[in-house]
């Protein structure tokens, strides 16, 4: 199937930090990247997946599309954090036409909001291992006022969002275009943005586990702003290491290889409940998305603790581009910042 025209969605990646944007052309046989850019973000224009300041956020958003040649309107987003909820339950197997009823009234159990107060979706993993006469459902409750939050931010900026998706779906869904993985390997997405880390275990390519929490690159900039008596925007510059003669560099060390343990301490007690949950099933690759991928040495140490095999994400791979385009060096220094807005690329009108 070719996809038309009318199919196509922009895939926006609304993060704290900063705006990532990816267009893709998709045929039969062939993902082909057209557009992909980046803009970083004032800081506290966007806190904790909230928008505090709508028209900076519009307007980047706006110049980041003009500065891509992008006219499309129609885009897919997403969203995450607190105001989203994502389980995985188990219920008796019933009639399609009972079904979402009978999700809505078990959902109450599991939200901590009015259920007034959020949208609820949900998808049929399959038959329950524990019971022939259950079944799996992977249930997503977001916010109402998010929703709405993200409706006219992308409205201020002249787009049609026809789809909000959550962060970690389109993080997996650019990861099962990457070539070369073992079904066998039992996989744990970790995404560590500005505000917030996202897991997502992956058994046989289904997800078993999803987890999101508050940590996120923004420990280390206020670590960095205490330390130094700077500002934000300075306290980044550092963290890039665009900043020449750096007062203490190896306070700034010390600083990342504090925050790294305690990413370690925490992914790892959500990775060994899981696995003590489960008996058999152990991860063993570990794939890192986001900014914190790149801080030096958090991968060697997280791997020693999990005792897992530990890369960073090549969300590039699975596309076909122009290298003349897209460099070899350019995709491989923005690959970790990039797979969200590629996930949402690959959506289209009327994805369920």
């Amino acid at each position: 199937m070719v996809f038309s025209k009318k199919d196509h969605l922009v895939g926006l990646d609304i993060g704290s930090s900063s705006i990532k944007v990816a267009e893709l052309q998709i045929s039969r046989n062939k993902k082909i990247l057209k557009k992909f850019g980046m803009k970083s973000l004032a800081p506290g224009a966007i806190v904790e997946g909230r928008i505090m300041d709508m028209e900076a956020v519009a307007k980047t958003i706006r110049d980041l599309l003009r500065s891509q040649k992008i006219r499309k309107k129609d885009v897919a987003i997403s969203t995450g954090g607190h105001s989203v909820v994502i389980k995985t339950i188990n219920t008796a197997k019933m009639p399609e036409k009972d079904i979402q009823e009978s999700i809505v009234a078990e959902a109450e159990q599991y939200i901590p909001y009015d259920i007034g107060d959020v949208n609820i979706d949900y998808q049929i993993l399959g038959e329950s291992q524990f019971s022939p006469d259950q079944m799996n459902v992977l249930l997503v409750a977001v916010k109402k006022d998010l929703v709405a939050e993200y409706m006219d931010l992308t409205a201020s900026a002249g787009l049609n969002a026809k789809i909000i998706d959550v962060d970690t779906f389109a993080l997996q869904n650019i990861y099962e275009t990457v070539p070369g993985q073992d079904p066998k390997d039992v996989t744990l997405l970790l995404d560590i943005g500005a505000s917030k880390t996202s897991l997502n275990i992956l058994k046989g390519g289904t997800s078993v586990m999803m987890r999101d929490n508050d940590s996120g690159t923004h420990q280390i900039i206020e670590q960095i702003c205490s330390r130094f008596e700077t500002d934000l925007p300075e306290a980044e510059k550092i963290l890039q290491g665009l900043v020449e003669n750096v007062p203490d560099p190896e306070a700034v060390a010390l600083i990342l290889d504090d925050i790294a343990n305690i990413w370690c301490s925490e992914i790892c007690e959500v990775v060994n409940t899981f696995q003590s949950n489960t008996n058999d099933t152990r991860v063993t690759k570990v794939v890192l998305s986001g900014g914190g991928a790149y801080i030096p040495g958090f991968a060697h140490t997280l791997g020693s603790e999990l005792s897992a095999e530990v890369g960073t994400i090549s969300p590039f791979d699975g596309l076909h581009l122009d290298e003349k385009k897209f460099s070899a060096a350019f995709t491989s220094r923005v690959g970790p910042q990039a797979p969200i807005a590629l996930g949402l690329a690959l959506r289209r009108v009327d994805d369920k």
